[in-house]
């Protein structure tokens, strides 16, 4: 096998870490009944399937990425699938609520391994050519919205046809799998000397632990709650002594000057107010598709398939010329404009509405606004990190996703159950809080394009790169 070839079955094994990362979110969802019943969960506890998988990645994320620094990047995405694979294991093998969370926790754990490390081996293996690395990050994003629908569909197959219990097994012939290809792939990419942050790390993973368990805790016990505010108080606590000691420490777990890095700290914005205007739109057009329009798992599934076509094509074929001809800031900007743009024709969503006429196109400016903003942002954000700080950077860059991610949802969900989304069987209430729902996360999406308007500097594009011309087979392998 040639450099150049390897190369690219390196980038596939890594788009199939970022596929799978994202897949273990959305695969339980169908199952979820099955495991309530089987396992005995409480209606409070259910989402906890859920939520303790995204507590742990959001959590372990900026520690994953200092180990992947430190011990390497190879090295760490091995140890995150072996994490992964144990923790499948055990989720698939549960008997009882508590050993089902914990071995949801380890997933998360896994993850938070896997996805900066993947990042790192990306720029390690692209990251000299910055034609060939918007190529290869553009496969790398549009693995995600197809790991999303994948789990749907997956979840939907596996639980009625075989058992809930798969749904976690799958991971284990996959996982199996990267194992045994990554010396063979990937860089190897020496450890470097360096100190562990242990009290750095003990404070941030508490932190993002605590700041996200509070959102996606507060809808169910109200954002008012002293619980909420209480937990809320302890992660800001934990991460002002987070800040004190990196701001103290000699070898801090994060580098605080970082982010005065060119672009880094609004390409980050960028991220987080990307997450936090996408997932709350992903997550009620199902609940609408489901609840209102009366559709089932299957055929909800299929209605997103359009919608994650167009981000696969946007992200692979589109994104990555345009990038090259206009440079990141106007893709950034212009993309969260349009995704809010879909997001408002969305909230046009009517009880008695149709597939064809509400969902379809709104969605699809929605897609197309998210494929054009998601590559320059993520390559902004882990391209002006110092080399030896890449596994840093990627951990930032994936924690501010995720924590947007979380903190849009948990906020989409107070503001649509307070228009009437929690009334469930009234067609009109349920509409209204949706339509809620999505007025308020184009309001987030257009105002990352301001923000990222004024924050982010213009690059030129590399003249190299200003050519229109297809890439060679060659280059393509």
């Amino acid at each position: 096998m040639s450099p150049r070839t390897k190369r690219w079955w390196a980038l596939g094994l890594i788009a199939l870490a970022q596929f799978m990362v994202i897949m273990d979110t959305s695969i339980i969802g169908v199952a979820l009944p099955r495991m309530q019943t089987d396992l005995g969960f409480s209606p409070e506890n259910l989402s906890w399937v859920f939520n303790a998988y995204v507590v742990a990645f959001g959590g372990l994320l900026l520690l994953g990425g200092r180990l992947s620094d430190l011990f390497g990047a190879r090295r760490m995405f091995t140890a995150g699938w072996l994490i992964l694979l144990a923790g499948s294991a055990a989720a698939g093998l549960a008997d009882s609520v508590a050993v089902e969370l914990a071995a949801r926790a380890v997933q998360g754990a896994g993850a938070a391994l896997i996805a900066p490390s993947a990042l790192t081996l990306l720029m390690m293996l692209f990251g000299a050519e910055p034609r060939e690395l918007t190529r290869a990050l553009a496969l790398y994003g549009a693995a995600a919205p197809a790991g999303g629908t994948a789990g749907v569909f997956l979840g939907g197959v596996i639980t009625e046809y075989v058992s809930w219990p798969w749904v976690f097994y799958i991971n284990i012939p996959i996982a199996l799998v990267a194992v045994l290809a990554t010396p063979a792939l990937m860089p190897a990419g020496g450890a470097r000397r360096g100190s562990l942050d242990v009290a750095g790390a003990l404070t941030v993973t508490l932190g993002l632990g605590a700041a996200v368990y509070a959102i996606v805790r507060a809808p169910e016990v109200g954002w008012s709650s002293g619980q909420t505010w209480l937990v809320l108080a302890g992660a800001v606590a934990a991460l002002a002594a987070f800040l004190a000691i990196q701001a103290a420490r000699r070898e801090p777990l994060m580098r605080l000057s970082i982010f005065r890095a060119t672009n880094l700290a609004a390409a980050n914005i960028a991220q987080l107010l990307l997450g936090a205007a996408w997932i709350p739109m992903w997550f009620y057009l199902n609940l609408y598709l489901q609840q209102v329009l009366g559709y089932t798992a299957f055929p909800s599934g299929a209605a997103l398939l359009p919608m994650t076509v167009l981000i696969m094509v946007g992200m692979i074929a589109l994104a990555p010329r345009a990038i090259n001809r206009f440079g990141p800031k106007p893709m950034v900007v212009t993309g969260l404009a349009v995704l809010a743009a879909g997001l408002g024709w969305l909230a046009l969503i009517r009880p008695d509405g149709t597939f064809v006429a509400d969902v379809l196109p709104a969605s699809l400016v929605a897609a197309l606004g998210m494929s054009l903003a998601f590559i320059p942002s993520l390559g902004t954000a882990i391209s002006n990190a110092r080399p030896e700080e890449g596994g840093l950077a990627s951990g930032i860059v994936n924690t501010s996703y995720q924590v947007g991610s979380a903190l849009g949802l948990a906020a989409m969900t107070a503001v649509a159950a307070s228009y009437g989304a929690d009334q469930l069987g009234d067609l009109p209430a349920l509409t209204d809080g949706y339509s809620a729902a999505f007025i308020g996360a184009g309001i987030l999406a257009a105002a990352g394009a301001v923000i990222a308007a004024v924050t982010l500097r213009s690059s030129a594009p590399h003249p190299e790169q200003t050519t229109d011309a297809q890439p060679t087979q060659d280059q393509l392998t």
